[in-house]
């Protein structure tokens, strides 16, 4: 029981954390149809962000103050990655519409930049993140002890999804930016500003990626390449979930973290990974439009 219900809560802690990378590049991706490579570079920028944060913290403030610098990194890391995804969207990705094969490989070359402008900044060897005293330790659950920084990870997801459903679903830019993702074209009839609705989508996809890497510090040392390890789990998620479809990201992210944890369980990393692909391949010849996917007619 014990085995059991480790391996049920690393396999939540893995598929929320794998959420919160994923859910940046369902928003982009499912909305603009942008193939956005640079998205893990925008983890990379929340995770260095926190990193520069506690510095701060360190050489400015008392050192009774350093176990808040976490909070406030939070909603820093998703405001810096938001300006800077803001940026290269209104300088690179806008000329790129209805271009999926250029902007691949423009975001690409974007990666490649912001990887060698952190080397130039911080170095290249990883820099570790020091995580406050409340968050060290753990609760003992069943004769389980549950670590406290992936127990905060979950929460953080739970809440980051919390704001985004409030925000899509109750605010009148959110409904604008779904009723984009359904049918853009009537959407711009109805008088909607689908540019403006763009580059507010890739700024918040950035963003909430930036919470990610904010999150990622507490489970390791943090370098330039940080985000590479995540890109293709996210697009397969993206993709599994159904494309634009926020409640099949969720669920895909949690399916894949505890089917990965439980093979892993009894073979290896590497054969977990494979599974997983192989899992994926299948589903998606039985049900090309992902978990949630809406049926078209183009599929047929």
């Amino acid at each position: 029981m014990s085995i059991l219900i480790t391996q049920l809560f690393n396999g939540v802690s893995l598929g929320s954390i794998l959420l919160l990378i994923a859910l940046g590049l369902a928003i982009t991706f499912g909305q603009m149809n942008i193939i956005n490579m640079a998205h893990g570079e925008f983890i990379m920028i929340g995770a260095y962000t926190t990193y520069v944060l506690q510095q701060a913290f360190i050489q400015y403030l008392p050192q009774s103050a350093f176990g808040y610098y976490f909070i406030l990194a939070i909603p820093v890391a998703f405001i810096v990655a938001a300006l800077i995804g803001l940026l290269i969207e209104k300088s690179i990705v806008r000329f790129l519409y209805e271009r999926p094969l250029d902007s691949l490989l423009a975001t690409w070359g974007v990666s490649l930049i912001l990887q060698q402008a952190a080397r130039t900044i911080f170095g290249a060897p990883n820099v570790a993140v020091i995580a406050p005293e409340w968050l060290n330790g753990g609760l003992t659950l069943a004769g389980v002890t549950l670590p406290y920084k992936r127990l905060f990870i979950i929460g953080l997801v739970i809440i980051s999804l919390v704001l985004l459903f409030i925000y899509l679903y109750k605010t009148s830019s959110g409904r604008r930016m779904k009723a984009v993702t359904l049918n853009r074209d009537m959407a711009s009839c109805l008088g909607v500003s689908t540019r403006k609705v763009d580059s507010l989508a890739f700024a918040l996809g950035s963003g909430v990626a930036g919470i990610a890497g904010c999150s990622l510090t507490l489970l390791g040392s943090i370098g330039p390449t940080l985000g590479t390890a995540y890109i293709v789990d996210a697009f397969m998620i993206v993709v599994l979930g159904g494309v634009g479809k926020l409640k099949g990201t969720i669920f895909a992210a949690l399916l894949l973290g505890i089917l990965s944890t439980f093979v892993e369980l009894s073979t290896s990393a590497t054969i977990a990974k494979v599974v997983v692909f192989a899992f994926i391949i299948l589903f998606l010849q039985w049900k090309p439009t992902g978990l949630v996917g809406a049926k078209v007619r183009a599929l047929d």
